[in-house]
C-alpha cells in the first residue's frame, strides 16, 4: 500500500510545506484536485456529495493542477504527484500533453496523470467545447496525450482532432501513467484499458470490491490484465491500521488520505502546524506499522 496526502481547497501557501512534510514522513505522493471555474448558476448535480450539492466549492482556492504539480515536484525529491482528476476533454489535448511531458521531465518521471470527464456542462461551455460525445472526445484526448508523450513523431486523425506528424521535446523517459476517474460502466471499461483507476472514496468497502472486480473482468477483456495496475481510493477522516489492511485486501494499492471533510461548506481555517501534526501522527501510527 502506498499513501498519498490529499489536502486540498486550503490556503495556497500551505501546499508546498505540506508536501515537504508528507515526503519527510514517508508518504509516497500528493494528490492534486482540478477545477477550472465555479459557475454562478447551475442546475447540475455534483456526483460525489450525498445531496448532489456543490456549495462546498464556493470561494475555495484551486491552483491550476499542472502548476501545483510542478511546484510540489520542484520542492520535493521523491514524492509522486497525481492529479485527481484533470478534466481532460475540456482542454486542448496537444497542450495538455506538452504540460504533462514537461512536468514529468522536470520531476524525473514522478507525475501520474489522473484524468476524467467533467460533470459540469458549464466547464465545456466556458472552454468552447461541445458537451455532446464527450466520452469519445475523452478517448481521443487520451490517445493524443499518450502518443505525444511517447516520443518521436505522432499523428492523429479522429472525429474531433486532426493532427499532422509532430513531436514534443522533452518527453518522459518512462511511459506516462494514465489513471482514469469516474464511476460509470464506461469509466470502468476505460480504466481497464489504461494504467489505473481513481476511486473517489465514496461507497462501502463491499461496493468498492465489486467495482474493482468488474474492472479486473474488463482488463481481461481488454488483454491488459498482466500489466502493472494501480487503484487509488481516497479516505477522509481517521483511518486505522486494520481499516487500511481491509482496503488492501480488496485490491486498493494507493490510498490518498485527507484528515478533514473536504466537502464541508466552510472555509478551511485549520492551522498549518495542525495539518502537519495530523499527517505525522498517521505516519507514526499506520504507515510505519504496515
Amino acid at each position: 500500500m502506498r499513501f498519498h496526502y490529499a489536502e486540498s481547497m486550503t490556503a495556497v501557501a500551505n501546499y508546498v510545506p505540506l508536501a515537504q512534510a508528507a515526503e519527510a514522513n514517508g508518504y509516497a505522493g500528493y494528490v492534486i484536485p482540478d477545477s477550472l471555474i465555479y459557475p454562478k448558476a447551475s442546475d447540475t448535480q455534483y456526483s460525489y456529495t450525498k445531496d448532489g450539492g456543490r456549495e462546498f466549492l464556493e470561494n475555495k482556492p484551486f491552483v491550476e493542477s499542472f502548476i501545483l504539480a510542478t511546484a510540489i515536484g520542484i520542492a520535493t525529491s521523491k514524492l509522486e504527484m497525481t492529479t485527481n482528476v484533470v478534466k481532460l476533454p475540456v482542454r486542448p489535448p496537444l497542450y495538455s500533453a506538452k504540460l504533462v511531458s514537461s512536468i514529468a521531465a522536470l520531476t524525473n518521471n514522478r507525475f501520474n496523470f489522473g484524468v476524467g470527464l467533467s460533470v459540469w456542462p458549464e466547464d465545456y461551455a466556458a472552454m468552447g467545447v461541445d458537451f455532446a460525445k464527450r466520452g469519445k472526445r475523452f478517448d481521443e484526448c487520451i490517445e493524443i496525450v499518450r502518443g505525444l508523450c511517447a516520443g518521436g513523431y505522432f499523428e492523429f486523425h479522429g472525429e474531433f482532432y486532426d493532427l499532422d506528424p509532430v513531436k514534443l521535446n522533452p518527453v518522459p523517459t518512462k511511459p506516462l501513467p494514465i489513471l482514469i476517474g469516474g464511476f460509470s460502466d464506461a469509466a470502468l471499461k476505460r480504466a481497464a484499458r489504461h494504467d489505473g483507476f481513481m476511486h473517489a472514496g465514496n461507497g462501502t468497502r463491499e461496493e468498492m470490491a465489486a467495482m474493482f472486480a468488474k474492472i479486473q473482468d474488463y482488463r481481461v477483456e481488454a488483454g491488459t490484465q498482466d500489466k502493472p495496475y494501480r487503484i487509488f481510493a481516497t479516505a477522509m477522516g481517521e483511518m486505522t491500521l486494520d481499516a487500511v489492511k481491509r482496503n488492501q485486501d480488496i485490491g486498493i494499492t494507493d490510498m490518498p488520505i485527507a484528515f478533514r471533510n473536504l466537502y464541508a461548506v466552510e472555509e478551511d481555517t485549520q492551522p498549518l502546524q495542525q495539518k502537519i501534526d495530523d499527517l505525522t501522527r498517521f505516519a507514526d501510527q499506520v504507515i510505519a506499522k504496515l
